[in-house]
């Protein structure tokens, strides 16, 4: 469904109504088209004193073919400002952020990115810097809400040991890919990451397997994987047999017809993985959700039951076998579909957060168990998004969604996908446990 008043409000009369009366103001959001530069002018590189990712950061965006200036000249408008804070260690120190941002806050492009580096406070050397560190979550957070628009703020932890597994992440955020993420901390742990052959083409020989595939978030989710060069296996129920098989069909993949909430669909599954030519799996999108709202005082217990059997019970059981059957295969990846709701929580969708948050949680306690055996799992928590479903939403709420947030306007199903794709790539292999909130910084829950 078309945003209207976006629309109104990026026309010349529209414009000046939303400056005169104060309105919001929702940017055009530079979105990843192939071939385009990572960032749209040089990326200015900052660092305090005794910062350990200042250096290898310059070098890898010297050969990303972004332009670098260690200062900032009157009048140049940057891409991105990238700021090395991990030689933060005491409160009096934070200070250099001042320093670097106050000038340049001014200097960015429409579209701009901000990127703050640091350590994990749980990794730091001293509870001062720990102490530190953690800040660093409002300066971001606070400056994805200050500098507009369509300028995004990250914070990214890297991990002593991971300086050099930044560059799929930077790559992710300074790009168009990243255009409805914002105010997200982002974890990267320590160890060697792969760089693929081509960032364009990044899955290249991958298998990746994504369900609820036949329309809208799932479809995206498909298309993204299969233009990274991914064979795509699309599944969702037999009832969607016509819009999967297209879907399937423009990403060049194949269609699965399954239901897995039957009590044989994971082995019916994984049976079909086994036989398949790759022997396994190396991508798995667990998307496939669905909602039936009511309050739980109305709610009755098929609708509970049908909400937690898709949104979590079945990921869970999915996972189960093809883990123990060994078919996700090392270096794999597997990626849940969370929503802000499981975070925030929202009125008669008492079933559908409690789901998501149990992704949450499958995540966080699953990553761990994994770490041993090569494999990530991620989850992205998609905010409003222009779908089908929200298209049907009352007005009020609709706007609502749609305004409540950093960007002033609901995301796009690609922007949802772009974040999977991220996850989904071998440069990704350190980062684990993260949930990244696909919602343009949503004031609710963010």
């Amino acid at each position: 469904m078309a945003d209207r008043y976006a629309n109104f409000a990026n026309s010349g009369p529209g414009r000046a109504v939303v400056k005169r009366l104060g309105l919001p103001d929702p940017p055009r959001l530079r979105r990843y088209r192939p071939g385009d530069p990572l960032t749209a002018g040089p990326v200015l590189l900052g660092a305090a004193p005794g910062g350990r990712l200042g250096e290898p950061v310059g070098k890898l965006l010297e050969r990303a073919g972004v332009p670098v200036v260690a200062t900032g000249a009157e009048g140049v408008r940057h891409g991105a400002l990238i700021f090395d804070a991990t030689g933060i260690t005491d409160s009096t120190r934070l200070r250099a952020l001042f320093d670097f941002f106050h000038p340049y806050a001014k200097s960015l492009h429409v579209c701009g990115r901000v990127i703050v580096l640091g350590t994990p406070p749980e990794a730091a050397a001293s509870p001062k810097e720990a102490t530190a560190q953690r800040s660093l979550e409002g300066l971001t957070r606070s400056i994805g809400k200050e500098f507009g628009r369509g300028v995004t703020a990250q914070l990214v932890y890297v991990a002593p040991g991971g300086e050099q597994s930044v560059e799929s992440t930077l790559r992710f955020l300074l790009s168009g890919r990243s255009a409805y993420v914002s105010g997200q901390v982002i974890r990267i742990g320590a160890g060697a990451a792969s760089e693929p052959a081509d960032w364009d083409r990044p899955l290249d020989g991958k298998l990746a397997l994504v369900t609820g595939a036949a329309r809208g978030i799932g479809a995206a989710i498909a298309a993204v994987l299969a233009r990274d060069g991914a064979e795509v296996i699309a599944l969702d129920v037999p009832g969607a047999g016509d819009a999967l098989a297209d879907v399937a069909n423009r990403a060049r993949g194949r269609a699965l017809q399954l239901d897995l909430t039957t009590a044989d669909a994971p082995e019916r599954l994984a049976g079909y993985l086994a036989a398949g030519p790759h022997g396994g799996v190396d991508i798995v999108v667990h998307n496939a959700g669905i909602t039936r709202d009511r309050t739980i005082a109305r709610m009755d217990e098929s609708r509970w039951d049908a909400v937690i059997g898709v949104n979590l019970t079945a990921p869970e059981r999915v996972n189960d076998v093809l883990l123990d059957r060994g078919l996700i295969k090392p270096g794999g990846r597997i990626v849940g579909v969370a929503s802000i709701a499981g975070i925030a929580g929202n009125r008669g969708q008492t079933n559908y957060a409690t789901s998501k948050a149990g992704v949450i949680g499958l995540v966080q306690a699953t990553a761990p168990l994994l770490a041993g055996r090569d494999i990530t799992i991620n989850a992205v928590a998609p905010g409003f998004i222009e779908t089908a479903m929200t298209a049907k939403m009352p007005f009020g709420l609709r706007e609502a969604g749609r305004r409540l947030n950093s960007m002033s306007q609901g995301g796009l199903p690609v922007d949802v996908a772009e974040t999977i794709a991220w996850f989904a790539s071998p440069g990704s292999a350190t980062i684990t446990g993260n949930v990244v909130r696909v919602c343009g910084q949503s004031l609710l829950g963010a």
